[in-house]
């Protein structure tokens, strides 16, 4: 599994590398795992910024159903299924780090809600988006559980349904993807952005991503007393 998905730490840079192009860049459940843990690994590092890469010239196609093992209940169908999919989305949420992602091609069911999942994602104008699971009458409420807090309830809800592949540009308008560039400029952009964090202290990028998870579920006051907070602690971390 080392071979398909791999992390390298350079400076303060910890990068995560799928390379299955031969597959689409489909994930097992037992790559889910790997890939959870290499999101937890990187997030307890030193590292200031975490960035997500696939090989090839689709992004992710999702799920491969391949490897799955039986669940002949309900409680293994969760263990064996679900939990390892929701691990992946927790495990971003929970690193520290701003992690950045950059998308080309194909990104489809869990490879569309991991590319909306992470915090910034740089999209290549070629790059296509999609749910289709609904095609398997398979409610595809994992992918939705990750995609809601960026996604408007009346546009996830229609790529649900509708099972639509929408291009960069409207994944944009939606909230899918930060931004979108031409493909030769995928990686450079990728690699500005990346630079230019790096420069920060790792508190103020951690206080950004801390509060941006979290401040949506409070009301307004004790958002803004939380804002305070954070913006205090940083400033007293870095002696101002």
């Amino acid at each position: 599994m080392s071979d398909i998905i791999k992390t390298t730490q350079e400076g303060t840079v910890a990068a995560i590398t799928i390379n299955r192009s031969d597959a689409g860049n489909m994930l097992t459940i037992d790559l889910l795992r790997t890939l959870a843990a290499e999101f937890r690994s990187a997030g307890t590092s030193n590292a200031k910024v975490i960035v997500l890469r696939t090989v090839g010239d689709d992004f992710c196609r999702g799920r491969d159903p391949k490897g799955g093992k039986p669940s002949p209940t309900a409680l293994a169908m969760r263990e064996n299924l679900i939990t390892p999919i929701l691990d992946v989305y927790d495990a971003i949420a929970g690193a520290p780090q701003p992690i950045i992602c950059a998308v080309q091609g194909a990104a489809l069911g869990f490879g569309c809600a991991l590319a909306t999942a992470c915090d910034v994602t740089i999209a290549a104008d070629g790059a296509r988006f999609r749910l289709p699971e609904m095609e398997k009458d398979l409610p595809p409420t994992l992918a939705i559980s990750a995609m809601m807090n960026r996604v408007s309830r009346k546009a996830l809800t229609w790529l649900v349904y509708s099972m639509q592949e929408i291009d960069a540009e409207a994944a944009l308008r939606l909230g899918i993807v930060s931004c979108v560039v031409p493909a030769v400029q995928l990686a450079p952009t990728t690699s500005t952005l990346i630079a230019d964090l790096t420069m920060r202290s790792r508190e103020a990028l951690v206080a950004v991503k801390e509060y941006m998870g979290n401040a949506q579920a409070m009301e307004p006051r004790g958002a803004a007393d939380y804002a305070g907070s954070l913006l205090a602690a940083v400033l007293s971390s870095a002696g101002r």
